[in-house]
């Protein structure tokens, strides 16, 4: 069986690998990087567009990033973390497309305003701490907030049409948020690393095995998703960047670091309008609040994106489940991960969340009309005949070992790394890939630890990343003239509605 050698094998083509392989290539251009995926495309499954549950988390919208504590504040800290880390993804996306990696901004960004829209006297005094909260610090200060009908259907029309006027509603807004096709994107910095004679990039490639060799690097098992094709790569480095996929491989890989770990499934459906006159008279992504139990992924929200450069307008996401890791998984997915050192976390996990558990059963129980019925609370006027139903990605929700209950389900992404630096696996789900930028920034720093302490890589990286080595939460100067460029850039400061170029 043929072997090749490389420094870097990245398992998986979609936002992850991509973010870590530009970066890893500008930082050294001289690394040898392969990048694998399963199937025939780059990007096709939880970072595509219709597939990806989220755009351009930036924790302006997203209610459940703030929630309220028991004595009636809000925590922030959530919100303030998630938003400087996509502040530094627009910073690395701005210096690829100043360096020309990546082409004009509008193939893959748009500005689409963040705003949340609450009813209920209860969430409207929610909304009104959430705002006062937020705006207190830089980050959030151009966040609007308003409780007059006619300033709120200047900013979402369909969500105003024919609503009860004696409903106590309440809105915010952040103007310059935006909508991020990820699938995009990612095929754009393929496309750059392709440039490369040190990329290459393999389709139609799995990975059957891995294992460490006593010099610390990994043999990794290949082979042809469509043909008996079978071949070994050599690795220094691993990420295991390959969604819902990621958990598997982690356990073949057999470091300590990821015993114990679990996954829960959630797939998604959303609601996809077909008539051209509604979608023109939106323009913004409307967050709500989540149902009881619901996982970040199902916030529901009115949503405007652009995908293959066309206007879309969806609704949902709504929630079920499926054994499959992936949307082109297999129904054995969830069995074969279930293994000696995972299973009391997993089972203490499904005896804990019967909330999670009750609302994935209503949710897949949902009709057509019962998923209209619940876009109204957003879209009054909205007809049944204008939306059609369509599969989002899946998504594994991370379940840890070792506390107190033996079990604990997570939302959100997680990093584990072998204690030598040679692997890295990310798991988890939102804000994912929004925030990929600075996630693989600490990937780098913990992986390759010498090197990212030397000079050169520290200059790259304050080359690639203004802001890198600061914090943009504490320097309110250093963010007000990097979200400046940002904006400027990405041509995300525009009063106009975006168009895709």
């Amino acid at each position: 069986m043929d072997t090749q050698k490389v420094d870097v094998l990245l398992v998986g083509a979609g936002a992850m690998s991509t973010t870590l392989g530009v970066m890893l290539q500008e930082l050294d251009p001289n690394l040898k990087i392969l990048m694998v995926e399963r199937l025939g495309h780059v990007a096709s499954e939880s970072t595509d567009g219709l597939n990806n549950a989220g755009t351009g988390h930036a924790a302006y919208c997203e209610l459940n990033y703030t929630p309220k504590q028991a004595d009636g504040s809000i925590n922030c800290s959530k919100a303030f973390s998630i938003n400087e880390s996509f502040e530094i993804s627009l910073q690395f996306w701005s210096y690829l497309v100043n360096k020309g990696a990546l082409p004009h901004p509008k193939k893959f960004i748009n500005t689409s305003p963040h705003c949340s829209f609450v009813w209920g006297e209860e969430n409207v005094d929610f909304l009104r701490k959430r705002h006062s909260a937020l705006t207190q610090h830089p980050l959030f200060s151009a966040m609007e907030y308003s409780e007059d009908p006619a300033v709120i259907k200047e900013w979402m029309p369909l969500v105003m049409n024919n609503r009860d006027p004696n409903q106590p509603i309440a809105a915010t807004r952040v103007r310059y948020g935006s909508d991020v096709n990820f699938g995009e994107l990612a095929r754009y910095m393929v496309n750059f690393l392709e440039m490369s004679e040190n990329f290459e990039l393999a389709l139609s490639r799995v990975v059957t095995d891995l294992k460490q060799k006593e010099d610390g690097s990994w043999s990794v098992k290949l082979k042809h998703s469509a043909k008996p094709d079978t071949y070994k790569v050599n690795a220094k480095f691993v990420f295991l960047g390959a969604g819902g996929g990621a958990l598997p491989l982690l356990q073949k890989s057999g470091i300590p670091e990821g015993d114990g770990y679990g996954g829960f499934p959630v797939s998604g459906q959303w609601l996809i309008c077909k008539n051209p006159a509604v979608i023109e008279r939106h323009h913004a992504k409307v967050y709500g609040m989540a149902p009881l139990g619901a996982p970040p992924m199902s916030v529901p929200h009115l949503d405007t994106r652009i995908i293959n450069g066309k206007k879309a307008l969806l609704f949902g996401p709504f929630a079920g489940f499926s054994t499959k890791f992936l949307k082109n998984g297999s129904l054995m997915d969830l069995p074969m991960s279930l293994s000696p050192d995972n299973l009391i976390p997993m089972m203490s996990v499904a005896k804990n969340n019967m909330d999670l558990t009750k609302y994935l059963i209503s949710e897949v129980m949902q009709t057509h009309g019962s998923r209209v019925e619940s876009l109204r609370n957003f879209f009054p006027d909205a007809e049944e005949n204008d939306w059609e139903l369509s599969y989002a990605g899946q998504r594994v929700q991370i379940i840890k070992p070792g506390n107190e209950t033996k079990g604990k389900l997570e939302f959100g992404t997680e990093v584990i790394s072998a204690a030598d630096g040679s692997l890295a696996a990310l798991l988890g789900a939102s804000p994912g890939a929004s925030t990929a930028t600075n996630t693989m920034v600490c990937i780098i720093e913990t992986c390759f630890k010498e090197r990212a302490q030397s000079a050169d890589w520290k200059a790259k990286f304050k080359e690639m990343i203004p802001s890198y080595g600061e914090s943009l939460a504490t320097n309110s100067e250093l963010l007000e003239k990097v979200r400046s460029h940002t904006l400027n850039t990405l041509l995300l400061d525009q009063e106009s509605e975006s168009e895709a170029a």
